[in-house]
């Protein structure tokens, strides 16, 4: 390896929001996560709902079901 081009690798504090914290070596002093091996669905085998801004009832909204008002304008004859 060539001297002086690699970075200072210095033990690290990782927290994720559900309060997991582990120590690991890193170029930065201190990480924050949002979602962890503690508690992402992959690694605990339980589904569970990450929303971030509303964006599920934002889908919802757009694609859910909606209020039939299609189907009245399939049901009414059209006037050909």
């Amino acid at each position: 390896m060539k001297a002086g081009i690699h970075p200072d690798y210095n033990p690290t504090v990782v927290t994720c929001v559900c309060g997991n914290t582990f120590t690991t070596r890193s170029t930065e002093s201190n990480l924050k996560l949002e979602i962890c091996s503690e508690c992402h669905p992959f690694f605990t085998g339980k589904q569970k709902l990450v929303d971030s801004a509303g964006r599920v009832e934002k889908f919802m909204k757009k694609y859910g079901k909606t209020t039939g008002t299609k189907t009245e304008a399939a049901d009414t004859p059209s006037s050909s």
